[in-house]
């Protein structure tokens, strides 16, 4: 079992479910300013084996809880952690993260299950990666545009902070009985594949056999981090399904959207 890190009183935490590293790109971009050069927590939500009852904060500590959009709902495996968590009434900043189409619901469940779990979110963050699936849809984001922005919105964030305003931000959408859905897609195998085990070890549900290396259709949540992690490039989707996804997305994601802010 996983431990989580222990700090002082002040400390800035980051917990974060990032299965392919495009919420991770983000969250990073806005610690530079929020965290202040200072050492950052980081409590991996894709992490099977860490204890989440574990965590403990000082009062006057920060935390930044960033997961991706799911066909605009929070996933359900990020949501079951974060109730393991004593928020303990510290402050948090919630960061969704989606590939160019919308988040829909995924910013006021996020914000519900945060509430829930003891936090205080002071600010909301909504912001773009390169989609999971369809590679093609908002390819090299967060780009340095970006970056510019949501460096601006960390220190939006601290400065409201700073002047002691904790109220809740207000976010679109609304908690719903989908919630934490999945995308019913599980990579296959190929013949490139040599055994290492990586995919087995990193798989954020145990969804992969560990003596055939198949995936469970009905414990993969399609969060393509056997894909994104495999260095073999062994992991694949149904390219069929891939290609009509993309299609879809490519025609109604073409025009750009931007990061917002909630404050």
């Amino acid at each position: 079992m996983s431990k989580i890190q222990q700090m002082g009183n002040g400390a800035v935490h980051s917990i974060i479910f990032s299965p392919t590293g495009g919420t991770k790109k983000a969250v990073d971009t806005l610690m530079e300013n929020i965290s202040g050069g200072a050492m950052v927590n980081e409590i991996d939500l894709c992490d099977p084996e860490t204890c989440y009852e574990d965590a403990v904060f000082g009062s006057d500590d920060l935390a930044l809880i960033a997961i991706p959009s799911y066909g605009g709902h929070v996933p359900k495996t990020a949501l079951e952690r974060i109730a393991q968590i004593d928020g303990a009434g510290v402050r948090a900043v919630l960061v969704c993260v989606y590939g160019n189409r919308a988040y829909d619901n995924t910013l006021a469940e996020l914000l519900d299950a945060a509430v829930k779990a003891g936090f205080r979110p002071v600010a909301a963050v909504a912001a773009i990666a390169e989609h999971s699936i369809a590679r093609q849809v908002a390819a090299g984001r967060p780009d340095a545009s970006d970056a510019a922005v949501l460096r601006d919105m960390a220190g939006k964030i601290m400065e409201k902070i700073s002047a002691g305003n904790e109220n809740m931000p207000g976010v679109p959408g609304k908690v719903t009985e989908k919630q934490g859905m999945s995308m019913g897609m599980a990579p296959g195998i190929s013949g490139d594949c040599v055994k290492c085990g990586l995919c087995v070890r990193k798989c954020p549900v145990g969804a992969i056999d560990a003596d055939t290396l198949k995936s469970d259709s009905k414990k993969c949540i399609s969060c393509m981090r056997c894909i994104s992690l495999c260095p073999q490039n062994a992991r694949k989707l149904n390219k069929v399904i891939t290609s009509l996804g993309g299609v879809a997305l490519g025609t109604l994601c073409k025009k750009r959207r931007e990061c917002e802010l909630f404050l």
